[in-house]
């Protein structure tokens, strides 16, 4: 419950200042939107029991399409190459999870922030020698499982390690989940994830996991846009009308707390 009403808190602080003009939305005209994600990001984008894409991300972005009066046609690609095909507008729009850091909003456009999530060590069930992150950077035998150029990446090197992006003491995976099955395996210590990725490998894995100490530091989570975009505005609004209605947090609501439940 802790964790719900620290979620809802922070997504309605992430909103709270963006204009609410909810009667008046930009009618796009039954635009078509190109949307990308990776499906690797639980409970944000990933694959559902039939194979489809969900989740809120999938969520979000359709519904201010149709408050837009547009449609969306959805793609996958890898997180590596995710920003830059946004960028050189190979897709209008990209969602994965995505922090907002100045580095970034210097390649590319954002829209403001639909949630806030905090990050946290997700390691093996039974260890017990990380408790932070100055327990972790003294144990020099430790090792970070990350997926590069992720937030989970550079939290390891910038929050916990030396901000040496080389250290060896992140090891580098093709995905995050594959990063996970490291940590399984005792091949690195620890991952960096947010409360609900946390949760849903915990869950999903009885007796493998535990989540280690406080949280690491808070990300705000928003949608990459090619730069100049006539999007940007339109989605801001729409994302403002759907914090004001209520919709936003009911949908967070359902994905961090009950489709695992289901």
């Amino acid at each position: 419950m802790i964790l719900r009403t620290a979620l809802l808190a922070t997504a309605a602080l992430a909103l709270a200042a963006m204009p609410v003009s909810a009667q008046d939305l930009p009618d796009l005209g039954g635009r078509t939107i190109h949307a990308v994600t990776e499906n690797a990001y639980y409970p944000l984008n990933f694959a559902g029991p039939d194979g489809n894409g969900i989740g809120l991300e999938y969520d979000v972005i359709n519904e201010a399409a149709r408050r837009l009066n547009a449609t969306v046609e959805w793609d996958l690609t890898a997180w590596d190459v995710m920003i830059e095909s946004v960028r050189t507008g190979q897709f209008d729009i990209g969602a994965d999870g995505i922090t907002i850091t100045a580095e970034r909003e210097e390649q590319i456009d954002f829209t403001e922030p639909f949630i806030t999530v905090e990050q946290y060590f997700l390691v093996r069930a039974d260890e017990e020698r990380i408790t932070g992150p100055e327990s972790f950077a003294e144990k020099t035998d430790l090792l970070f499982g990350a997926q590069a150029g992720t937030s989970s990446f550079y939290t390891a090197i910038y929050d916990v390690l030396d901000g040496d992006e080389a250290n060896p003491r992140v090891k580098t995976f093709d995905s995050f989940g594959a990063a996970v099955q490291a940590v399984k395996a005792g091949d690195v210590d620890a991952v960096i994830a947010d409360q609900a990725a946390s949760a849903g490998y915990i869950g999903a894995d009885p007796g493998a996991f535990k989540q280690a100490g406080a949280a690491i530091k808070s990300d705000p989570f928003g949608f990459i846009l090619t730069p100049g975009s006539d999007l940007v505005e339109p989605f801001n609004a729409a994302l403002a009308q759907m914090k004001a209605d209520g919709w936003l947090d009911e949908r967070i609501n359902y994905w961090f707390f009950e489709y695992a439940a289901e």
